[in-house]
């Protein structure tokens, strides 16, 4: 007897239809047809038992699965539950009238639980464009798979409630698991890190802001114990909340990761992404031989944070540089190119040298002639051509540490943001690949960065008695625009520009020795 059930396969942050066919006749050999891996060639010990530990029998005649279409690699143990139920139906163990309705997904223990998957979110998606009536995975992955709407999602706990399940009537069937109840969007405004925490350091607080208004990518620059981790860290506090469509594409992205635990639906706040400088260039971009997300599509709609940025690898640092450019980083193999998204705000920071006192303004440098400029020439020019504001972070001097006076709490500062990126979803109403400006190319910024006679001439005496280089021409003219939105100005000022020159600290001739 044949019969069919249905699973998928996930492909960057895509899925793709996975058919099960089995077929039992005579003989007594297992094959497993259409490109499956190791870990699914053992399926079928696992397979065995389980279904033997519910109770029910494992056929002793010749058992052919193919798993279709069969050009396409299949990967991993999820495809357990789909192939243990073809099984089960085929031998006439449950009914098979209503297997084809559903996809079925999960890894097997030997005593029939079900484990978690990975990417139940896009296969969930999946499963409801391709009109399928309702998904049944692990219990543990069912809140992520419940976001799906006109799709009935079961959690299950082992494979005997996924065959009494399918021993009821279609019309007994429940609408849903309790866990798998929709869940409406989540939204968090707790932070563990407020800004109202930091004494001082108003200038970084300002560039911070900026950076979150516009969504720039930013560096600070500035001796150990100055602050630069504890600022950075706070970021996440004045961003904007995630939309709807960028909190769905985040919780792909880390559900494909296998990120999520089993209590997360929608991820409810913006990504924040960390990693020590000892990584990997695969690690960082995504790759392997089964390739899975990097840390630079974790960060997608979020912050990624380079602690002390010249003790990256060189590789690892130029391997940024094309998904910076296009927000996106596309993975090629021999068989197979998945593409992941990449829309991320690049925090660094990093010392000015090797002892890290270089312009400090009470200790003296002791690093030797030329080490400076050496140390700063780890970090390509293309590189910092795509940071849009260099920051100097001086020590926060005794008066300063001491003061009773409060600070601005996240909170406010988060309200100007929101107000800010409104402005920009205006501006950029129509255009699905500009939703700040830092995303602006260089012929929409001379549409929107328009400067009259006097700013002209103010960035021209900048340039000259600064000796600021051409790339900073467009990042300042970006960087004044979002000074400009947050001020609630439609035109740009001498003032913003003004400003925004000051952000461009490592352009200047004068700052290296």
């Amino acid at each position: 007897m044949l019969v069919k059930t249905y699973g998928s396969a996930v492909f960057g942050v895509d899925a793709l239809t996975i058919t099960i066919e089995v077929c039992i006749g005579g003989g007594n050999k297992y094959h497993i047809l259409g490109s499956p891996d190791h870990t699914i060639r053992e399926s079928l010990r696992r397979i065995e038992s389980a279904i033997q530990t519910a109770g029910l029998k494992m056929p002793r005649q010749k058992i052919v699965i193919n798993l279709s279409p069969a050009g396409i690699r299949k990967e991993g143990a999820a495809y357990d539950l789909p192939i243990a139920i073809a099984i089960l139906a085929a031998s006439g163990q449950i009914e098979a009238l209503h297997t084809d309705q559903y996809f079925m997904m999960g890894e097997l223990s030997l005593d029939g639980g079900l484990q978690p998957i990975r990417g139940a979110l896009p296969i969930a998606i999946q499963a409801q464009a391709a009109g399928f009536k309702g998904f049944i995975l692990p219990k543990d992955n069912s809140s992520e798979a419940a976001i799906v709407s006109e799709l009935l999602v079961y959690g299950m706990d082992n494979l005997l409630e996924v065959v009494s399940f399918f021993k009821l009537p279609l019309s007994e069937k429940p609408p849903h698991t309790l866990l798998a109840t929709k869940n409406p969007f989540p939204v968090s405004a707790d932070f563990d890190c407020d800004f109202a925490d930091v004494k001082g350091q108003e200038n970084i607080k300002r560039a911070l802001e900026i950076a979150a208004a516009g969504g720039h990518n930013l560096i600070l620059i500035g001796p150990p114990g100055a602050g630069k981790t504890m600022l950075a860290k706070r970021l996440p506090s004045i961003l904007p909340p995630l939309s709807i469509p960028e909190a769905l594409e985040t919780t792909k992205i880390h559900s494909v990761a296998g990120k999520l635990n089993g209590l997360d639906a929608l991820l409810s706040s913006r990504p924040y992404r960390c990693p020590h400088h000892t990584i990997s260039d695969v690690a960082l971009v995504g790759g392997g031989a089964n390739p899975q997300p990097g840390e630079i599509s974790l960060a997608h709609n979020g912050v990624l944070f380079l602690d002390e940025l010249p003790e990256f690898k060189r590789s690892v640092l130029e391997v940024m540089r094309q998904p910076l450019e296009d927000r996106s980083i596309t993975i090629s193999r021999a068989k197979l190119s998945v593409s992941y998204p990449a829309s991320f705000m690049l925090i660094a920071s990093m010392n000015p040298c090797p002892c890290g006192f270089y312009n400090h303004p009470t200790r003296e440098c002791s690093c030797a002639g030329g080490m400076v400029q050496k140390y700063l020439s780890k970090i390509s020019g293309p590189l910092l051509d795509r940071i849009d504001l260099h920051v100097e972070v001086t020590p926060v001097n005794f008066k300063e540490l001491t003061s009773e006076v409060a600070a601005e709490k996240s909170e406010r500062i988060r309200a100007r943001v929101i107000a800010a990126r409104a402005i920009q979803g205006m501006r950029f109403q129509g255009r699905p690949d500009m939703h700040c400006n830092a995303q602006m190319n260089a012929n929409m910024v001379r549409q929107v960065c328009q400067i009259n006679a006097k700013g002209q001439s103010l960035i021209k005496k900048a340039m000259e008695r600064l000796g600021l280089s051409a790339r900073a021409y467009d990042r300042i003219l970006k960087v004044a625009r979002t000074i400009a939105d947050l001020a609630g100005t439609e035109d740009i000022r001498s003032e913003h520009l003004a400003e925004a020159i000051n952000y461009r600290s490592l352009d200047r001739e004068s700052w290296t020795p």
